[in-house]
C-alpha cells in the first residue's frame, strides 16, 4: 500500500469533491477530481457524454482518465460515483494510493443532490433511483482501505479521519 495518492470514492454525494478540496489544502497536495478532468479534456459534459455515446463508452474514458491522474502522485483524486464497478479500476486505485471510501444514509445523499440535474443516473424519481443505485452498489466500495461515514460528520472532521487512518 502507498500513500503517494489519496483516492476518494463513493457514491454521488458522499462528499468526495468537498472533502477532497479540504484535504488537498491540508495537505498541500493537488485536488484531482476525475469527471472534471475528463469533462475538461473533451469540453463536454458528463450528461452529454452519457446522452450521445451511452454509459459503457463513458466508463471506458474514465478507466482511461483514472490510470493517467494515477501515474502522477502527491495528489487527492476524487472518482466518480461508479468509478469502482470496474476492476480494472479498483485494482488502479489500490495500486497507486491509499483508497477511502466515504458513504452517507440514502436521505442525506437525496438531500445532497437533489438539487443537482446534471446527474444522468438520477434521472427520473431521484428517491428511487437513489435507493436502487444504492442496492446495486452496496459491496462496490468494500475494496477500499477504510471506510467513513460522513453522514453527520463535518468536512473537517473526516479530513482528519482520512490523515489519522492514512498515517499522513
Amino acid at each position: 500500500m502507498t500513500t503517494s495518492n489519496l483516492v476518494l470514492v463513493g457514491f454521488m454525494g458522499t462528499g468526495k469533491s468537498t472533502v477532497g478540496k479540504k484535504l488537498a489544502e491540508r495537505l498541500g497536495w493537488k485536488f484531482q477530481d476525475s469527471d472534471a478532468v475528463l469533462e475538461d479534456e473533451l469540453q463536454t459534459s458528463i450528461a452529454d457524454l452519457f446522452r450521445q455515446h451511452g454509459e459503457a463508452h463513458f466508463r471506458s474514458l474514465e478507466s482511461k482518465t483514472l490510470e493517467s491522474l494515477l501515474a502522477q502522485r502527491g495528489q487527492i483524486v476524487a472518482t466518480g460515483g461508479g468509478a469502482v464497478l470496474a476492476e480494472e479500476n479498483r485494482a488502479c486505485m489500490l495500486r497507486n494510493g491509499f483508497v477511502v471510501a466515504l458513504k452517507a444514509s440514502p436521505e442525506t445523499i437525496i438531500h445532497r443532490v437533489s438539487a443537482d440535474i446534471n446527474r444522468p443516473l438520477l434521472q427520473g424519481n431521484l428517491e428511487e433511483r437513489v435507493h436502487t443505485l444504492l442496492e446495486q452498489r452496496k459491496s462496490a466500495y468494500d475494496f477500499a482501505h477504510t471506510v467513513i461515514d460522513t453522514t453527520e460528520l463535518t468536512t473537517d472532521q473526516i479530513v482528519d479521519l482520512i490523515i489519522q487512518q492514512a498515517n499522513l
